[in-house]
């Protein structure tokens, strides 16, 4: 079974992965927020 950390960890990769291959700006923007939401809960995690 997947940790916490490491599911928050694969989808801040994939999002992030997602976001250099958005062809609009506003779903560039979209998945940052996604990535800076995984990291703000794997920093709760760490914390």
């Amino acid at each position: 079974m997947e940790s916490d950390r490491q599911f928050y960890m694969r989808r801040v990769t994939c999002e992030r992965l997602a976001a250099a291959r958005a062809v609009t700006a506003e779903a560039r923007d979209r998945r940052m927020l996604l990535v800076k939401t995984y990291l703000e809960k794997l920093q709760a995690i760490s914390a």
